[in-house]
């Protein structure tokens, strides 16, 4: 790996161990091997480091959920649709760091409009590709997922015990599909 790559690296491992707001840049020296100037030569600054690393971890994630579930056309989509969501509670247990990390950083970009506009745009293309995952390119299936997984991790990182589960939701989904009336085509 080059200094960029291990600053990526040390920086997502840093998440992990520390979460975003108590991070240093001399932590993320120490972890990578490196020095302060690299973080300025390849990033600029400690929030734009962070904010890859947060980026890419949390993208891989979810990636991996969607690699594991079944192809869309093979599997009954309120299934595969209640895969997703159970593989994603499991990976707010089993990652629970890097998920309280990305909350973090959801808190720092009330006061970055750098970050703020880099968030924005990753979660447009969340929405995009849940669209096409799910919807077949439906940009409404992909606002509501990504809507319902925004949701879902703040209730998994606040009350875990309480949060709804994979059958909760579809559940709820189906119920309100029901209560919907059709499009009237106005």
């Amino acid at each position: 790996m080059g200094t960029r790559e291990d600053l990526l690296a040390a920086a997502k491992q840093c998440l992990a161990e520390r979460g975003y707001a108590r991070t240093t840049v001399r932590d993320i020296v120490a972890a990578s091997g490196t020095n302060l100037a690299a973080i300025n030569y390849h990033f600029g600054t400690r929030d734009k480091l962070l904010n890859q690393a947060m980026m890419e971890s949390s993208a891989d994630a979810v990636q991996r959920i969607l690699d594991s579930l079944p192809a869309r056309d093979t599997a009954d989509p309120v299934a595969r649709l209640q895969d997703f969501l159970q593989q994603l509670i499991t990976s707010f247990t089993e990652d629970h760091a890097l998920w309280t990390a990305n909350g973090e950083s959801l808190a720092q970009a009330l006061h970055s409009p750098e970050l703020r506009a880099e968030l924005g745009a990753a979660q447009e293309r969340a929405r995009t590709e849940l669209s096409d995952f799910f919807g077949g390119q439906n940009p409404q299936v992909g606002a509501v997922l990504q809507t319902m997984i925004g949701g879902l991790l703040i209730q998994h990182l606040v009350d875990p015990e309480n949060a709804p589960t994979a059958a909760d939701i579809t559940a709820g989904l189906r119920t309100l599909g029901a209560l919907l009336p059709a499009e009237s085509g106005t």
